[in-house]
């Protein structure tokens, strides 16, 4: 009875070790906000331009960010796509700005907001995508969220 104890108390340590090395592993998704956006060039059949992105880290550890691609639907329709490409690290629940190149679709961005020319109602978006960091066990964090931006 004294040879198994030993086993027992060994596998419930390791049992320990490994669900404590599993919650490092777990990052939740990071926030992102718009600063300041800026055209870069139009042509008729889309926009390119330079968006100043806030990025806040919910995690107590930094995130070495590698780059960002993401997707923008507005009321279910895309809007355009973007990417950053440049390293950057945002500390640990902080935050950092960034720059990004997005490429909206004019024809769908100009339906929807002539759809709701003089309405005082809100356009709902969905901005989803990934983060991809430099180092680290998880290589890669999606995100999706939604919300509401109003009209003026």
């Amino acid at each position: 009875m004294g040879i198994r104890e030993p086993p027992r108390a060994a596998a419930a340590v390791l049992l320990i070790a490994l669900g404590g090395c599993a919650s490092t592993f777990k990052l939740e998704p990071p926030q992102l906000s718009v600063v300041s956006m800026k055209v870069q060039s139009a042509d008729i059949f889309s926009q390119r331009m330079q968006i100043r992105m806030r990025v806040q880290n919910p995690n107590d550890r930094e995130l070495p960010i590698k780059g960002i691609t993401y997707r923008i639907e507005v009321n279910d329709a895309e809007l355009g796509q973007g990417s950053a490409d440049t390293p950057f690290v945002v500390p640990s629940m902080g935050e950092a700005e960034f720059d990004m190149v997005f490429t909206a679709n004019l024809a769908t961005a100009l339906s929807q907001l002539l759809s709701r020319k003089g309405s005082s109602q809100s356009i709902d978006y969905r901005l989803r995508g990934e983060v991809a960091l430099s180092s680290g066990f998880l290589r890669h964090i999606p995100f999706d969220e939604r919300g509401s931006v109003k009209l003026k």
